[in-house]
């Protein structure tokens, strides 16, 4: 387990990553980090942008079923 630090960044609260973690998670300065709230009440944090995902899934859903004629319209 990790623990993260606090700090005042203005008159906002910002958190320092490690060097380490930001590794992990193939992020940067700059990135977004997207808070997903868990079912214990707790925030589960990532790199991984959830409803894109979900709207990807859905496209995907649609390509395939639709396979025949996107490859029609491609011609």
């Amino acid at each position: 387990m990790n623990s993260l630090k606090l700090t005042a960044i203005g008159t906002s609260t910002g958190v320092v990553i490690p060097k380490e973690m930001l590794a992990r998670l193939r992020i940067s300065k700059g990135d977004t980090l997207y808070a997903t709230e868990t079912a214990d009440g707790g925030y589960h944090l990532t790199a991984f942008n959830p409803d894109f995902a979900t709207k990807m899934a859905k496209a995907e859903e649609i390509m395939n079923r639709y396979r025949n004629t996107l490859n029609v319209l491609a011609k």
